[in-house]
């Protein structure tokens, strides 16, 4: 029975039937992983060498194929270039360098934050991160299904109940020049700061964060469902600030740095700054109507 019949027997329009959204291919979701894969090793392969890469490896590519699924991962080449990331629209304000010959010396002196793509068995996440620069402390995350403004705000909240920097950087991405992201900030009193012409080195310690979370985790268990990598990170997070030793931080913990106190001490005042950063949320949630 056609759709137009089945709605003149349920007496509603035919235009008030949709096709049901469906995720991303399988043989999509095969490449991402890939993809991902293969960026996390080697983050300034564009879509050329990239593409060269796979079929090096038997996969059957074109550019173009790799040049939308690298898109819809939110991922591009680490290498200088006239325009890194592009605002959301005219109405977003572009904030100037203010990092130039500045030395991190405190813990809340510089925060930065970013996104990533992390794939799932049956699809992928987006994830959060907002990072104290001088001692490589995790403020908080937040995960998303997709990439809209909002859950980065969230974050970003979360991140501002227990501390205030006093610059946050970020690139010029859509996600950080909306309105709640720079409203939150302004709000707070801190200074916003945004990567600009030859600066594509300054968010390093994400990316770092980043190849350390997958290769130490998310590879590792292989994540099926939202929940679990929501799980999951919550637990590694809580040893990457807690636990890990870093050798650019002396074979100290991030929590040592942070907070100014070794072993117990900073173990105890790591976990109680870290519940409200292990609240990960997803679209759909309250934060979404706010928005």
């Amino acid at each position: 029975m056609s759709i137009r019949e089945q709605g003149r027997l349920l007496g509603v329009p035919r235009s008030t039937w949709y096709c049901a959204p469906c995720g991303p291919k399988a043989s999509d979701l095969a490449v991402m992983r890939r993809l991902d894969e293969q960026y996390t090793a080697t983050p300034f392969y564009g879509v050329e060498r990239m593409t060269a890469c796979l079929r090096r490896q038997g996969l059957r590519i074109g550019p173009n194929r790799v040049r939308r699924l690298l898109r819809l991962l939110g991922l591009e080449a680490v290498y200088p270039k006239p325009r890194r990331s592009v605002p959301g629209g005219p109405e977003h304000r572009i904030y100037p360098y203010l990092l130039r010959g500045l030395r991190i010396e405190r813990p809340n002196q510089v925060w930065s934050a970013d996104i990533t793509y992390l794939r799932l068995t049956q699809g992928f996440v987006y994830l959060v991160a907002i990072l104290d620069w001088f001692s490589r402390y995790v403020r908080s995350w937040a995960l998303s299904t997709t990439l809209d403004a909002w859950f980065c705000v969230q974050a970003l909240r979360e991140a501002l109940r227990l501390a205030r920097p006093e610059i946050c950087n970020t690139d010029q991405g859509r996600q950080f020049t909306s309105g709640a992201w720079t409203a939150a900030l302004t709000a707070a009193g801190v200074a916003i700061r945004m990567d600009g012409r030859g600066r594509f080195l300054d968010n390093i310690f994400t990316e770092r964060l980043w190849r350390t979370v997958k290769y130490e985790d998310v590879y590792l268990k292989d994540y099926g469902v939202v929940d679990a990598a929501r799980a999951g990170l919550g637990g590694y997070f809580g040893f990457y600030n807690t636990a890990r030793l870093h050798q650019a931080l002396g074979y100290r913990t991030p929590a040592e740095v942070h907070f100014g106190a070794p072993g117990p001490a900073a173990l105890d005042a790591g976990r109680r700054s870290l519940l409200p950063a292990s609240v990960a949320v997803e679209v759909g949630g309250p934060e979404c109507n706010k928005m």
